[in-house]
């Protein structure tokens, strides 16, 4: 982390892991914020530019609550609310004119999007916050995971976040429920396989840890303990010699490397430590 990651990463580690402190994070966080409440400078490395994104927009969120800091969540739903389509939805990925700096699976596209827009939803219910750009963003996610009959991960994953932290708890458990059923029929989780699925990197797959990254995660139901168990130690073996973890989808641009390793890391030791594997 010392080594190789930005400055905020080296904050959020001390502050998770050590004791720092949570202005901090806040300090380095609110660095890649524009004047229009949204959220971009690279904060999520593989969309780079100074211009707000909706995903660099949802990581800065999530940096945020994970401080329990909720300041700047009604600004960004104002920057959303700007994006935003006639059903609730936001784009993935906003044209900027920008071509260079985005990653080739960045592309624009004016359609709203669920996984982005069920991300946004899931950490902006999990701060408590209330706003009407939430209001209809809920309600698009709710029937488009209704309505879901074909997905893939990264899209299940963020509906498994959304049902994570959606108020109605009656309806999110149902809901779970059969998008775990979706997940197992559609080979959407890898339980040792290695699989990618159509159009992913060969190795960039989605392991049971990464839809239940906590044991009170809806989708922890999706799996047994041998499963659970099993994933876990390929999760702690996967730490290289220099102290951290890699990822499996292309750098398609060098300094990503640099960038996106000591974010799995810290996700790897969270998830170890949800689950009791590290103190």
């Amino acid at each position: 982390m010392w080594l190789n990651a930005r400055v905020l990463e080296q904050r959020r580690f001390r502050y998770l892991f050590d004791g720092g402190p949570g202005d901090a994070v806040v300090t380095a966080v609110l660095a890649y914020r524009n004047d229009d409440g949204g959220f971009g400078h690279a904060l999520e490395p593989d969309g780079r530019g100074p211009d707000s994104q909706p995903l660099h927009t949802y990581t800065a969120l999530s940096l945020l609550e994970e401080v329990g800091d909720t300041e700047y969540a009604r600004s960004a739903c104002d920057f959303l609310t700007t994006i935003t389509n006639a059903d609730g939805g936001v784009p993935n990925c906003l044209d900027t004119g920008h071509d260079g700096l985005r990653a080739p699976w960045w592309q624009p596209s004016g359609d709203s999007d669920l996984l982005v827009t069920g991300l946004l939803a899931s950490v902006l219910h999990e701060m408590g916050v209330e706003h009407t750009w939430l209001d209809g963003a809920t309600a698009f996610c709710r029937r488009r995971i209704t309505d879901l009959t074909k997905t893939h991960p990264y899209e299940a994953n963020a509906c498994a976040r959304f049902l994570d932290h959606v108020p109605d708890r009656p309806w999110a458990e149902r809901a779970a429920e059969r998008l775990g059923t979706l997940v197992r029929e559609q080979g959407l989780v890898d339980l040792g396989d290695g699989q990618a699925h159509e159009g992913y990197a060969a190795g960039e797959t989605h392991k049971p840890h990464h839809y239940a990254p906590t044991p009170d995660s809806l989708a922890r139901k999706w799996f047994g303990d041998d499963e659970i168990d099993a994933d876990l130690d390929a999760l702690a073996s996967g730490q290289r010699d220099d102290g951290g973890w890699t990822f499996p989808w292309p750098a398609w641009t060098p300094v990503t490397t640099f960038e996106w390793r000591p974010v799995v890391t810290i996700e790897a030791l969270l998830t170890l430590r949800a689950y009791d594997r590290i103190s």
